[in-house]
């Protein structure tokens, strides 16, 4: 027992001595508010985050789907304007309580669906972390393998001595090893650091894509056809292609909907999360979309067939002997997507599993450890087998985001319609009856209730969705998922905290820690000190003031 208790010292993450057991489960220094010399995120650091997080192979090629509906060019780019132009207030208002209190989306969402409740939230939202780190480096090394080519043509000549059963080759193992390889460094760095590789990202991708665009209109001698390929669907099928393209463009960016928090607690003021992410998200979709539009226009001028992927395209460019000049060009871009993949997936998926893991097990893992945990996830899952069956992969993917869309409505209504701002951040790791997060043994029924429901709503039409022959009003619903989830979710939520009201609930908007929390300069819910705390009660916005000793 005594090596056994030693080793358990031994991976435990460093803490304030004196935590009991029930501490020891929700708290831990990575899910307490930011301290303010870590609060370093300024409002040109969120724009370099977005360029940064939107300049990847995905969002590149998003219009290819709607193009091949039958839409026409600008048809599809109006839909990337609509989608990530809509989505876009869901994540700022999910981000606001991050900004405002400097906690991350775990703890929010404890403010939703109590202390114990928030934790399948949690965990859903770090699986798919995870499983998406996976699939960004596959990509990514796809990336590699055309750089390598472009150095040593011999590289795609490398004989295989994998089996069949592994889904891949040695070539492709190689290059995707070595793009997960290269992204373990970053992952080391506190979050409030890292905004320095996003603002070198947002320098280099865009000098590498505009230089693409450039060498491609120059290549095929101008803009090629897809430009002037008109629409082939009208009327009724033309707007509901439409509705199912921008809701695309939306359940591409749930999970970052849900998880806003994370980065926006590491803001110097509110409104550096605020503005920047509101304009810079659907601007740097619409110039990566436009660009990815023009570029497999050439293409398809070129090639006599519209090339949607980037790397694919590179990799056409070094068949036939290329030249020197063609061989640096290449290079050049897939570096850069390099760069792009490796920094979307440390900001979209790194982190986030990083914060979700820390949440659900606070005694052993913080936020450095929980992104190579990802890392790892994403190695042994075999991503590659994924993306073969794509079909399924992006069915999944899409059902995921009704779940998501679920959790962020619970969370929205909460925080600006039953609590309107108040929050009681010491509360936020109390297991304490009295606790305003506490609800029912730790679990908050109404967000569960109103969660299961924003998802049975879509449960039909996604049946339709996997093949099975449901009504089409099913399928309808199912097609504007993101809306219909989360606004059911917000609806019952809202209406079962009018029927069972919660403590702490409000009638006037004010956004301010009741606790006093930072006021008082606790680092450490650990601390055991007699605290005078300011607590606001009542009901329906009618508060008295009580003071009651807590003990920290």
């Amino acid at each position: 027992m005594g090596i056994v208790r030693r080793v358990i010292k031994a991976i435990e993450v460093p803490r304030d001595p004196g935590l009991t057991l029930a501490q020891q489960l929700i708290t831990n220094e990575d899910l307490l508010p930011v301290v303010p010399e870590n609060r370093t995120w300024r409002g040109y650091n969120y724009v370099a985050f977005w360029v940064a997080d939107m300049f990847n192979i995905n969002t590149w090629m998003i219009v290819s789907s709607m193009i091949q509906l039958g839409m026409s060019w600008w048809q599809a780019w109006i839909c990337v304007w609509l989608g990530y132009g809509i989505v876009t207030p869901f994540l700022v208002l999910n981000a606001r309580p991050g900004a405002i209190f400097h906690v991350t989306f775990p703890v929010v969402n404890r403010t939703s669906f109590g202390v114990f409740g928030s934790m399948w939230c949690v965990f859903n939202r770090g699986a798919m972390a995870c499983i998406w780190y996976g699939v960004q480096a596959s990509i990514g090394g796809t990336c590699v393998l055309v750089m390598l080519r472009a150095m040593w043509p011999s590289v795609n000549n490398i004989p295989n001595s994998l089996p069949a059963s592994s889904g891949t080759n040695t070539r492709d193992f190689m290059c995707f090893f070595l793009f997960w390889l290269i992204s373990l460094p970053v992952i080391w760095f506190p979050v409030h650091k890292i905004r320095h590789f996003f603002v070198v990202k947002m320098i280099v991708t865009p000098i590498a894509a505009i230089a693409f665009l450039v060498w491609c209109i120059v290549k095929a001698h101008g803009i090629g056809p897809i430009i002037h390929q008109p629409s082939t669907i009208h009327g009724s099928n033309l707007a509901w292609a439409m509705v199912v393209s921008l809701m695309s463009c939306i359940s591409n960016s749930a999970t970052l909907v849900t998880n806003a928090p994370d980065f926006a607690s590491r803001a110097r003021t509110p409104a550096a999360a605020l503005y920047p992410q509101l304009f810079a998200i659907p601007l740097t979709c619409s110039v990566v979309c436009l660009i990815g539009i023009l570029v497999s226009s050439s293409s398809q001028a070129l090639y006599g067939e519209a090339i949607w992927s980037p790397i694919d395209l590179l990799g056409r460019f070094l068949d036939d002997s290329p030249s020197h000049a063609t061989r640096f060009g290449v290079w050049f871009i897939s570096a850069s997507f390099i760069i792009a993949q490796n920094r979307t997936n440390i900001s979209a998926n790194s982190v986030s599993a990083g914060c979700d893991l820390t949440a659900l097990f606070p005694r052993f893992i913080n936020i450095r450890r929980g992104g190579y945990i990802a890392a790892i996830v994403g190695l042994c899952m075999c991503p590659w087998n994924l993306l073969k069956s794509s079909n399924d992969f992006t069915s999944y993917l899409s059902a995921y985001s009704v779940f998501l869309s679920s959790i962020a409505g619970v969370m929205v209504t909460e925080y600006y319609v039953i609590r309107k701002g108040h929050y009681n951040v010491a509360d936020l790791y109390q297991t304490s009856k009295d606790s305003w997060y506490w609800y029912t043994y730790g679990i908050n029924f109404r967000a569960y209730a109103a969660y299961i429901a924003g998802i049975l709503i879509n449960v039909v039409g996604f049946a339709g969705a996997t093949g099975r022959t449901v009504p089409l009003a099913a399928t309808r619903i199912y097609e504007l998922s993101f809306f219909t989830g989360f606004g059911v979710s917000a609806l019952v939520y809202y209406t079962l905290n009018r029927l069972f009201p919660v403590v702490g609930a409000a009638e006037i908007f004010l956004e301010i820690d009741v606790s006093s929390f930072e006021d008082r300069n606790l680092k450490s819910v650990s601390r055991e000190h007699d605290a005078e705390e300011v607590v606001l009660e009542g009901k329906n916005g009618d508060y008295d003031v009580e003071t009651r000793k807590v003990d920290f």
